[in-house]
């Protein structure tokens, strides 16, 4: 099989699809690797390098989305990449089609085949090619928040941990799956006062196991949610719903009562977000105030610390790459049920159903869509 890796477009995006390492395990198993000019620079990664791996460099994106079978992507395709899908070619990507009509309208025109990295599932009932990235996001979650809550950034001027005498900030994490973990381990190890929501019983219990008394945990109820965002100094969204819009967990209302120069940073704003005052910002502007908080809502955080997530994330992606190109999509997808969740949308139909439900398109199930 013939793959393609395009440079990224979207807005101070600098992941790549595939590194030269993987690159070489993909040439080793018999494929093709076309890889457009200078797509790895923003990871430190030169055409040679790509190269030296086995790959073949295009001098344009048109000509990787002309050539290859399967595109391998980080980041949602954009209006000029969507036109140059064809009828059949696998894309496999993260989508985030749920708050995305634009996109789905288009992928679904392509008659493409595209399979989207956060709805594959594992054995476990986990998100394994979502969990790298929600791990990066849920990390600079605290980074950024911790920055924006300093004066010059138009923060309440305080430090998050605090020096003896004076009081730490109040973090407060909306959800306690993979992001709010990461984002509590990096808030305590600045010495936050921290504080994880979740409706879930099991995750709070697995969070006082790994954290015991140095994280407080609640059960998430409107009343909790209001009272705690209420009390904080910088509060972390990350609920995820897979596939679907992210629910809208902190009113305007929540907001417009939090203190002046909080901070919100809305990692679930690929899916929409959980504050209903959120909207995507960008590396190049990522911040916004409403009602005197700091609205921190990149919708491609991880993009921030491209090599870091880059090779995380081609650690997950790598073993699927490989089996698509090997046995080819229908066959791999129907060999693997936890990798046909990710068929999204195939040949015109959207097979995902939350994104059918979220954008009002009739639903066929994958199984159903490719006759298995």
């Amino acid at each position: 099989m013939l793959i393609g890796v395009p440079k990224e477009i979207k807005n101070h995006e600098y992941r790549v699809g595939l590194v030269p390492s993987s690159v070489r395990e993909v040439v080793a198993h018999g494929h093709q690797v076309l890889v457009e000019t200078n797509a790895g620079t923003g990871i430190g990664e030169t055409d040679s390098s790509y190269e030296a791996a086995g790959a073949t460099i295009a001098a344009s994106a048109k000509e990787v989305f002309e050539k290859a079978e399967m595109i391998v992507k980080v980041k949602e395709p954009q209006a000029v990449e969507r036109a140059m899908l064809r009828p059949g070619q696998i894309l496999f990507t993260y989508l985030h089609l749920a708050p995305d009509p634009e996109q789905t309208k288009d992928l679904v025109k392509s008659q493409a085949v595209c399979i989207a990295y956060e709805t594959v599932t594992s054995p476990s009932g986990g998100l394994p090619l979502l969990a790298p990235m929600s791990e990066v996001a849920g990390r600079m979650a605290v980074q950024a928040g911790a920055h924006c809550l300093e004066k010059a950034h138009g923060g309440l001027g305080m430090l998050l941990g605090g020096v003896p005498g004076v009081d730490p900030a109040k973090v407060v994490i909306l959800g306690g799956g993979v992001v709010g973990r990461h984002a509590a381990y990096m808030a305590v190890g600045l010495g936050a006062d921290v504080w994880v929501l979740d409706r879930s019983v099991d995750v709070l219990k697995q969070l006082w196991v790994q954290f015991g008394r140095s994280i407080n945990t609640v059960y998430s109820t409107r009343d909790a949610v209001e009272k705690h965002v209420h009390a904080a100094d910088l509060v972390v969204g990350g609920v995820l719903i897979p596939g679907a819009a992210a629910p809208k967990l902190v009113s305007a209302e929540m907001v417009k009562a939090m203190k002046p120069g909080s901070v919100v940073v809305d990692v679930a704003i690929d899916q929409g977000g959980c504050f209903e005052t959120s909207h995507a910002t960008t590396h190049a502007d990522p911040t916004y105030v409403v009602d005197d908080v700091i609205h921190y809502c990149v919708a491609n955080m991880p993009g921030g610390v491209p090599r870091t997530s880059t090779f995380a994330l081609n650690n997950a992606t790598l073993p699927y790459v490989l089996t698509l190109a090997d046995k080819g999509y229908r066959q791999a997808l129907s060999d693997d049920p936890h990798l046909l969740p990710g068929l999204n949308v195939y040949r015109g139909e959207v097979t995902c159903e939350e994104v059918a439900d979220s954008l009002g398109y009739k639903y066929k199930s994958p199984a159903e869509a490719l006759g298995i």
